[in-house]
């Protein structure tokens, strides 16, 4: 086994590393089942693409922010283990693609020299803490939400309360009323508010897009800044213990919520206070300031000035800071070459702040940016090909990768949005410069590519003709949008049509949209003044199958003929006993329980402990082929078919002694009680299970 330690300072790091390169050899030998190995290399950013035998690894940045020696990095490592591109998420992440699985391991490691993550970039995890582009410079900011955001990432990565839960959690903040971290639609999201001088934020709870979008409850009009992380903390224990496992298209916490309510949520949230290691967390705000490049300002041309002041009134903003301005740069899907990046790296770093920021809408914000610099910044990015107009406008379309490379889509996404960029600039040159309408598109319904929160939005589907064949098919979505201080709304399905009658569909939106709005009318005012019906019956035309020619069958950006794959199988395994893998992992839990006591970190050791009782008690179900869905559902079943009915002899029921969790303080006499007590747990069930084996053998 290889040792990363000359290489990674952080002992908890190099531990990581090398146990994913652990169970990557045990998941080769066939010693780990399947389904629990897909579960620890999601947990480590290492996604399954849609062709088989290579992995998406996904990087994981914080609110977006990247220096140029981590720029640097991300592309040494993309050029040595990929293939030199470098992709943008929806959710700030950097995305590379046809990985080796073997060689993740090195990769982690050459990417934590610059101390960057893929820990729980994937996986039922806490997933990349997003927040505003222009955080610490928005001009309407009441704060610069970044040290909040950044503190919540550093206190939940490796936090055991979110690292096995039933799926994953969305956390957001925006910088200001405007909301343009989309709060709406986040398990918790943030807004920034300032109330009789102190500082906190509106906290929403449970949004969410997918097959059945919810928006987001207000959980607290004002929390003060130093209650965020254990509120969030508390509502993690809830959602890991009773949301949804076995459904896994019902285990976001939105559906947790539904079903039980928001008052019997909160209450579940307010029980968990006193297990909590800290009742209040200051975040320090301090080290997140900028230091601008001592840079003389170069001679500088500009050949063509109409062009450089129409990019200036498009692409470039004024600071709160006064005379610094921010470089919005359109990328067009959120794909760039690594040859592009180190260009940009030395640019920030010799002209600007040495930081740049990745936004939600796919594309890059370069910050603080000195007014007589902006010349030369234009021509610097316009031999990059990275002046093109309209930064987060109507022609700059939010697609997810789609049937690129992803197991789940259904139809072509990022082919679909190349033809419809081309028909707004080529057909539509004023929608270059409109930011009131948004245009996204996502592959399958899961919207990756947030399709159902659009203006106009598409979702790829599939559509049957008459004759059974199968064409590549989008849902056209009309009316979502952000609305402003947590509140948003939802796109109505309007009409499925052939995926080749997409660039058609929006050619009559956009006409009629021009010829039959009132005065200004924005366009959600039109929409729903004139109804979804109305767009129905202008776009049905479009959806007849019946004349459907050759190239209707091969979907946009592809050139052979359509064929509907959903759910690739990612690498192939040997299944093994999953009642042993269960007590496998509880008896790693309680090691991990072990270590954390040790190290004084009692909360963490509780929860551990409690972890190992849960895989310990799923384990000795499993076996008796008892079905469970959530960590509470575990307990009470154990209770009624191992305790109740005298299996097991045991001290009071289970329940009472796992749930004493919620019902301690995190001391040191605690922590050492409850490790001790699932210690002696994991030893008798794990009797019970060897002397059942010989009894089935006896059998």
């Amino acid at each position: 086994m290889q040792s990363f330690r000359t290489e990674i300072e952080s002992p908890f790091v190099e531990k990581d590393i090398i146990e994913l390169e652990k169970k990557i050899r045990l998941f080769r030998e066939g010693s780990v089942d399947e389904e629990r190995f897909r579960s620890l290399r999601l947990a480590r950013g290492i996604y399954g693409q849609r062709q088989q035998g290579v992995q998406m690894v996904r990087i994981k940045l914080p609110y977006g922010k990247v220096t140029s020696e981590q720029l640097l990095r991300i592309s040494e490592v993309s050029d040595e283990y990929s293939r030199g591109r470098l992709h943008i998420t929806t959710r700030q992440d950097i995305q590379i693609h046809y990985v080796s699985l073997d060689r993740t391991p090195q990769l982690w490691a050459d990417l934590e020299k610059d101390d960057i993550t893929i820990r729980e970039a994937c996986g039922n995890t806490v997933r990349n803490v997003t927040a505003s582009a222009k955080a610490g410079i928005d001009v309407n900011e009441p704060f610069d939400v970044t040290p909040y955001a950044h503190a919540t990432f550093q206190f939940f990565l490796r936090n055991p309360v979110c690292q096995e839960m039933g799926r994953k959690f969305k956390i957001a903040f925006s910088s200001s009323d405007e909301d343009t971290a989309l709060s709406y639609i986040h398990d918790l999201g943030f807004i920034p508010k300032v109330q009789n001088g102190q500082r906190g934020f509106k906290v929403m709870l449970g949004g969410g897009l997918g097959s059945q979008p919810r928006e987001a409850d207000v959980l607290y009009e004002f929390l003060p800044t130093d209650k965020i992380i254990p509120v969030i903390e508390s509502v993690l224990r809830v959602f890991d213990r009773h949301g949804e496992r076995s459904r896994r298209l019902k285990a976001r916490m939105k559906f947790l919520i539904k079903d039980i309510g928001l008052e019997a949520f909160v209450q579940l949230v307010e029980a968990e206070t006193k297990a909590l290691s800290q009742h209040t967390v200051a975040i320090d705000t301090e080290g997140f300031g900028f230091v601008l490049a001592e840079a003389n300002v170069p001679t500088t041309v500009i050949a063509d000035k109409e062009a450089f002041q129409h990019w200036k009134s498009l692409n470039v903003f004024p600071q709160k800071q006064d005379g610094l301005f921010a470089i919005g740069i359109k990328v067009k899907l959120g794909d760039f070459s690594t040859e592009k990046a180190r260009k940009l790296a030395s640019l920030i770093k010799d002209y600007a702040a040495n930081e740049l920021r990745f936004t939600l809408r796919q594309n890059i914000l370069i910050r603080h940016v000195k007014a007589a610099l902006l010349p030369h910044f234009y021509n610097e990015l316009k031999a990059l090909g990275f002046t093109a107009l309209g930064y987060n406008a109507t022609t700059d379309i939010t697609a997810c990768p789609g049937t690129d490379t992803c197991n789940l889509g259904i139809a072509s996404s990022t082919g679909l949005a190349d033809e419809l960029e081309r028909v707004l600039q080529t057909e539509y040159p004023q929608y270059v410069g409109n930011t009131e309408i948004a245009i996204k598109i996502s592959g399958c319904m899961n919207a990756c590519g947030q399709h159902n929160m659009a203006h106009i939005g598409f979702q790829g589907m599939s559509i049957r003709t008459k004759d059974k064949r199968v064409a590549p098919a989008v849902q056209v979505l009309l009316g979502g949008g952000v609305l402003g201080n947590g509140a948003g709304r939802f796109a109505d399905k309007v009409i499925k049509l052939p995926s080749k009658q997409g660039p058609q569909a929006l050619r009559l939106i956009l006409d009629d949209f021009s010829e039959n709005r009132i005065d200004d009318e924005a366009f959600l005012s039109y929409y729903d003044r004139q109804g979804q019906k109305y767009f129905y019956d202008f776009l049905v035309g479009l959806s007849n199958t019946d004349r459907l020619q050759d190239a209707d069958f091969i979907d946009w950006g592809n050139t052979s003929k359509y064929v509907q794959e959903v759910g690739v199988g990612e690498c192939a395994g040997v299944v093994i006993d999953l009642v042993q893998t269960l007590l496998f992992e509880a008896k790693e839990k309680l090691d991990y329980a072990k270590d954390a006591y040790d190290n004084k970190a009692y909360a963490d050791a509780i929860y551990y402990a409690y972890t190992a009782f849960i895989n310990g008690a799923k384990a000795l179900l499993t076996a008796e082929d008892i079905k469970t869905n959530t960590q509470a559902n575990i307990v009470t079943l154990f209770d009624e078919h191992f305790v109740a009915a005298e299996k097991i002899a045991h001290n009071g029921t289970f329940s009472e002694v796992v749930y004493q969790i919620n019902k301690n303080e995190p001391t040191v006499a605690f922590a050492a009680d409850y490790l001790s007590k699932a210690i002696t747990f994991f030893e008798m069930i794990e009797r019970y299970r060897k002397e059942d084996l010989i009894h089935e053998a006896g059998e």
